[in-house]
This record gives C-alpha cells, sequence and structure tokens, in this order.
C-alpha cells in the first residue's frame, strides 16, 4: 500500500473535504482518503492498479488541483 499527502488550497470545508473522498474512493485500490479543510491537507491510502498520476488527474477532473 501507498500512502500520498497532498495540499489542496481550494479546500475550504468539510463538504470540499466529502466531495473530494466520494469521488477518489471511487477508484480502483483507494482505500482511505482523510482530509482537513484546516489545513487543506488530504491523505490518501492506495495500491495498484491506481496510481498518484491518476489519483492527481481524478483532483483535476473535479476542480480540486494538488499541489
Amino acid at each position: 500500500m501507498e500512502k500520498t499527502t497532498v495540499l489542496i488550497p481550494s479546500i475550504s470545508c468539510d463538504q470540499c473535504v466529502m466531495n473530494i473522498k466520494n469521488k477518489l474512493i471511487e477508484l480502483d485500490g483507494v482505500s482511505e482518503v482523510v482530509g482537513d479543510p484546516v489545513s487543506k491537507i488530504v491523505t490518501v491510502v492506495w495500491q495498484a492498479p491506481n496510481t498518484l498520476d491518476k489519483i492527481n488527474s481524478k483532483l483535476n477532473e473535479i476542480y480540486y488541483p494538488a499541489l
């Protein structure tokens, strides 16, 4: 399993975190998504067949690009 922590500046509330979680958890291999609207940090736990590129692509697609 891989664990990735990203900064997402466009997070402004708990609903943003929930939207991100709901979309990322749909990806094959993603087992956990935890976010904090105050720090704007999201942690994703994942494994193959997923990749960090796929996670970042999904974040861009839902208008929450990671830095």
